[in-house]
């Protein structure tokens, strides 16, 4: 195997827009909440560890149905858009 191999990533499918819906609910519901929305996400993808959302308003369900390297992906492309 060649020591400068790269492995491709690439996601097949756009979702967007299901991400921004999911994002916005799971971010209103942590607001809601009381808790720093931005830091508990930021938490939560980090260590995809759950209990960083609140089971408020269903959002910790909502947020696990999106592939983390997908949103990840996502963010990173919306960031280097608005900049």
């Amino acid at each position: 195997m060649d020591a400068e191999f790269t492995r491709k990533f690439q996601v097949v499918q756009d979702r967007s827009d299901e991400m921004r819906s999911t994002l916005t609910a799971v971010y209103a519901a942590l607001k809601e909440k009381g808790y720093n929305p931005i830091n508990q996400i930021v938490g939560y993808l980090l260590s995809e560890d759950p209990t960083y959302i609140t089971n408020y308003n269903n959002a910790r369900t909502l947020i696990r149905k999106l592939d983390r390297d997908e949103l990840l992906q996502e963010l990173v492309r919306q960031y280097l858009r608005d900049s």
